[in-house]
C-alpha cells in the first residue's frame, strides 16, 4: 500500500480529531502543517508525536514545497474557498471542514475546479457517519413513517457566551453567526436524512447584542410538500439537539442521540442502529485509494450553503 502524504491547513480545535483519525489508519502521514500561530502549531506537533513534519506560516508555502498528495482545511470558514482552490490547483485532493464555503458562487468554483484537475473534494459533516443518523436516514428511505409531511431540526447551545471574542462572531472570519456555524450541522441533518428540495422559506434572526446572528427561526416549505422548523439558538445555557421526522404512517424522534420510533400500525419499534464503520477522515482516505465514491461531495454541501444563503436573505440579513 503506498503511503498518502497529508497537509494540515489550521491546527486548532477540529484538526486534533482529524489527526487523531488519520493517524489511526495505515499508509497515511501527516508531513506538513501549516498555520500562522505558531504557539498551535507546535502544540499539534507535540500532541501528536509529529517530529518529521515540516511547519509552515502560511499554506502557499507548503503547497510549493510539495510532497503532498491531500489536505485537509480546519481554517476560520471564510479562509476555505482560497485555500482550497489553491490546494486544487496544486494537484492534492482537500478535505474541508464544514461549511464548504460561505457563498454557494464559491462553493461552485471549487467544485469546477477539483473536476478540472481531477482531484477529490470532500467536505467533513462527520453526521453522515454516525449510526443514528445513518438509521433515520434509511427508515425515512425506506418509508417505515410514510410520505414526509414535517420535521423539526432545532439546536439549543451555549453559543454567544462559549464564542464571545473568538473568530467564530467576527463576520470576516466566520462568514455569519451561529447559522453559518454549528446551525450548518443541522441543515446538514435536515437535508441529507430527507433528501427533500427547499422551494421557500421565511426566517427570523436576532443578534442578542453580537456583533454576528445569534438565533435564527426558520420555516421551510419543500417542492415535495412537507414543511420543516428549523430552529438554531444560541442564546441559551447547556445544549439540546432535538429532530422530530413526522410522516402520514409514523414518526421518528431523535433528541442528544437517542432514537424513539413510532407507527400507527405497530406503536413504537424497535431501534437497532447500524455499527459505525468509516469516518469523515478514513472515507475521504478509501476515496482516494479508489475504494468508494466521495461520499459528502461538494455538490451536496453546495446544498446546504444554498439554503444558508435563502435563510440570510429571506430575514434580510447583511453579513
Amino acid at each position: 500500500m503506498q503511503n498518502i502524504h497529508i497537509g494540515f491547513i489550521g491546527t486548532g480545535g477540529i484538526a486534533q480529531l482529524h489527526a487523531g483519525q488519520m493517524q489511526a489508519l495505515e499508509g497515511v502521514e501527516i508531513v506538513a502543517v501549516a498555520d500562522p500561530n505558531e504557539q498551535s502549531a507546535l502544540q499539534f506537533l507535540s500532541t501528536f508525536h509529529l517530529t518529521n513534519t515540516r511547519r509552515y506560516a502560511g499554506h502557499k508555502e507548503m503547497l510549493e514545497e510539495g510532497g503532498l498528495d491531500a489536505v485537509i482545511i480546519c481554517s476560520p470558514h471564510t479562509l476555505h474557498f482560497a485555500q482550497a482552490l489553491d490546494v486544487l490547483n496544486a494537484g492534492c485532493h482537500v478535505l474541508i471542514e464544514k461549511p464548504m464555503t460561505c457563498t454557494s458562487q464559491e462553493a461552485e468554483q471549487l467544485i469546477n475546479a477539483a473536476e478540472a484537475n481531477s482531484r477529490l473534494l470532500q467536505v467533513s459533516y462527520q453526521r453522515h457517519f454516525q449510526p443514528e443518523f445513518i438509521f433515520i436516514r434509511q427508515a425515512i428511505a425506506d418509508g417505515v413513517i410514510g410520505k414526509l409531511s414535517s420535521i423539526n431540526a432545532t439546536l439549543y447551545q451555549d453559543w454567544k457566551r462559549s464564542q464571545t471574542g473568538t473568530w467564530r462572531q467576527n463576520a470576516a472570519l466566520s462568514g455569519g453567526g451561529m447559522l453559518m456555524d454549528s446551525g450548518s450541522h443541522i441543515i446538514d441533518v435536515l437535508l441529507w436524512t430527507t433528501g427533500l428540495t427547499p422551494l421557500e422559506v421565511k426566517s427570523t434572526l436576532s443578534s442578542h447584542g453580537a456583533p454576528v446572528e445569534i438565533d435564527s427561526f426558520t420555516s421551510i416549505t419543500f417542492e415535495e410538500g412537507a414543511i420543516a422548523a428549523l430552529n438554531i439558538i444560541g442564546y441559551v445555557p447547556g445544549y439540546k439537539e432535538f429532530y422530530s421526522f413526522c410522516g402520514d404512517l409514523g414518526v421518528i424522534y431523535l433528541e442528544n442521540g437517542r432514537i424513539e420510533i413510532s407507527t400507527y400500525k405497530d406503536g413504537v419499534l424497535p431501534v437497532q442502529l447500524p455499527a459505525q464503520s468509516t469516518n469523515q477522515d478514513k472515507s475521504f482516505i478509501d476515496a482516494i485509494r479508489g475504494e468508494h465514491e466521495i461520499l459528502v461531495s461538494g455538490e451536496y454541501a453546495r446544498k446546504v450553503i444554498q439554503l444558508t444563503e435563502a435563510i440570510y436573505r429571506s430575514a434580510d440579513y447583511q453579513v
